[in-house]
């Protein structure tokens, strides 16, 4: 995955921080609106469905989001988005395969998001930075969505992939994987904080095989940002 902390000048910042409202706004939305679909409405009823990020802004995360813009290890995220796992309907496992359903509608959204905009950069013989400040942004905003989608796949909470693990292994491992949602911030920050002491990111190496996957397909070759 290619080093995303550095210095960066006040283009680069912007473009990263349109990026990241951009991704997360509709990476929350997908979530509130899948679930929706799937029969809970309670994001609904607090105005989630929507494409207006002052509804999925949250002020930690968001610190986050300008620490990485400006070239400093931080992750960054939106307003969770409440959802009943009780009132969810699906035939793939009920609630539990409901949630995974919601969970999994994030990070393809930000899948999504990316090929959507490498179109352009895939079509075309020029290179990205042929097209000026407009190739900036568009492979920042690759970047961002490839990211994001990388990292909620890990399977520690409060990251969709560990509502996505729990909603596809057998229900004998719900019980023990969990209780876990009570202390998965602190084990990521955990982990984010001791990848950095050792001189490398463990956070990264989890991420590093989802993300080279996921920019290969997309771009073709993983972004040398």
């Amino acid at each position: 995955m290619p080093d995303v902390f550095g210095r960066r000048d006040p283009e680069v910042v912007l473009a990263f921080l349109v990026a990241f409202v951009v991704a997360i706004t509709i990476h929350e939305f997908m979530h509130a609106y899948t679930a929706w679909r799937l029969g809970d409405d309670t994001a609904r009823q607090l105005g989630r469905i929507t494409l207006n990020p002052a509804m999925h802004f949250e002020p930690i995360g968001f610190i986050g989001m300008l620490l990485i813009a400006f070239g400093y290890p931080a992750f960054g995220w939106g307003k969770p988005v409440p959802v009943n796992p009780n009132r969810l309907r699906s035939g793939l496992r009920g609630r539990q395969g409901g949630m995974a359903l919601v969970a999994f509608a994030g990070p393809l959204s930000n899948v999504v998001q990316a090929a959507a905009v490498a179109i352009p950069l895939r079509l075309s013989d020029r290179s990205v930075a042929d097209f000026g400040r407009a190739g900036l942004f568009m492979e920042v905003f690759v970047f961002v969505n490839l990211l994001l989608a990388s990292f909620n796949m890990i399977p520690i909470p409060p990251l969709d992939g560990h509502k996505i693990l729990t909603g596809l292994l057998p229900n004998f491992w719900y019980p023990i994987l969990a209780p876990l949602e009570r202390y998965g911030f602190a084990i990521l920050l955990l982990i984010f904080f001791v990848g950095g002491r050792l001189g490398s990111s463990v956070t990264g190496e989890m991420i590093s095989p989802v993300y080279e996957l996921l920019a290969r397909i997309v771009v073709g070759d993983p972004l040398l940002f």
